[in-house]
């Protein structure tokens, strides 16, 4: 089977308002074409593009196509839109953005095993992905899905899985988390700091946060033991005590070095903010890639020697494991990030916007018809 090249969304028309589908057997649709929005070129909100009529690809094997019913912005999908990562993407526009997305599968490759046409799924796709969420349907592999929960809508799952994978991935695969474990988050409020108190809580961890004053109450609520106001307070001085790890989502050079600092030896530091698509975009892939590997390979035996720590960037990738999980806790009412607003899917640009300006600071999610 042939996949649609990056490069054929350019000739999509625009003169339909809703996706073709032809009926074959076994109970499965064929999707033809539907509405997506496209970044043609890197900008602000206005380069979205609402196209009503770009091309589906054929699934591949392992793949699952996902009639969306929300899809939730992310700071990456914002900051891809404006050029982040362009040394990646640049020759593969144009482009669709995002990676969270909440719907029912509309068809299922030859090898998938775990869903159903019809069943109602949520999951995200890879940072590196060029064939987004922002689409009426969307392709995702089997790993990257797990099944909605009946008791949440799909404005709640869809603002679950990329920020919650990130934590995971972080906690469970870099540090390993333990039951009694100390674990300090470095900007609690935001998306992956709130999942990530969720998680470790939920291991049995005891939990400190950085977060702003209007997030205090909330991270609270989620079962952190202490939180501090990082502008009202002095953080060094608020906080007591080592920890067995730290996931630091605002990654600024000030938060690294207190972050490290409060770490016992043989903690974990995991910062969100890696260099590697930032070094790549000012000096290109060839040069930038390999800086970028040194810097953290010079960054890791520093602390290793000056500090006994390990660190790490850390990124989200599918774990179907950690999917799994992160879906029982959602079910069982453990793990929420709250919408704080939605959009239809057709104001895109609107939502970007507000973002953009910080006019919402909680999750924003695009609602598809």
């Amino acid at each position: 089977m042939q996949i649609l090249k990056p490069q054929s969304f350019k000739n999509a028309a625009i003169n339909f308002d809703h996706c073709q589908l032809f009926k074959v057997p076994f109970n499965r649709f064929s999707v033809t074409s539907c509405r997506a929005v496209l970044v043609p070129r890197f900008g602000g909100p206005e380069v979205l593009e609402l196209r009503s009529d770009l091309e589906v690809p054929q699934l591949k094997p392992k793949e699952v196509l996902v009639r969306a019913r929300a899809v939730s912005i992310n700071p990456l999908d914002t900051r891809m839109r404006s050029g982040y990562g362009r040394s990646i993407f640049e020759p593969l526009l144009p482009l669709i953005l995002g990676r969270d997305i909440s719907g029912e599968v509309a068809a299922v490759g030859t090898s998938v095993q775990s869903m159903n046409v019809g069943q109602e799924v949520f999951g995200a796709l890879h940072p590196t992905a060029v064939r987004g969420t922002y689409s009426d349907y969307a392709i995702l592999s089997e790993d990257e899905l797990t099944a909605k929960p009946a008791s949440v809508t799909h404005v709640e799952a869809s603002a679950i899985p990329f920020a919650a994978l990130t934590a995971w991935r972080a906690l469970r695969s870099t540090a390993r988390i333990t039951e009694g474990q100390r674990l300090l988050v470095v900007g609690g409020g935001g998306a992956v700091g709130f999942a990530a108190i969720q998680l470790a809580v939920a291991a049995g961890c005891h939990v400190t946060t950085t977060c702003g004053s209007q997030s205090i109450d909330r991270v609270l609520k989620a079962g952190a033991e202490q939180a501090v106001d990082y502008i009202a307070e002095d953080v060094e001085l608020a906080i007591k005590g080592k920890f067995d790890a730290v996931l630091d989502t605002i990654g600024a050079p000030e938060t690294e070095r207190i972050g490290v600092n409060f770490l016992k030896r043989g903690g974990y530091y995991m910062t969100l903010q890696g260099e590697a698509a930032s070094l790549a975009d000012r000096y290109g892939l060839a040069v930038g890639l390999p800086i970028a590997t040194a810097l953290l390979l010079k960054k890791q035996i520093q602390y290793r020697y000056s500090h006994g720590i390990e660190y790490s960037w850390t990124y989200m990738r599918a774990d179907s494991d950690g999917l799994d999980e992160i879906r029982r806790l959602f079910e069982a009412g453990k793990l929420k990030i709250p919408v704080e607003k939605t959009f239809p899917f057709t104001q895109v640009r609107e939502a970007h916007e507000a973002k953009d300006k910080k006019l919402i600071p909680g999750k924003v999610v695009l609602e598809l018809d």
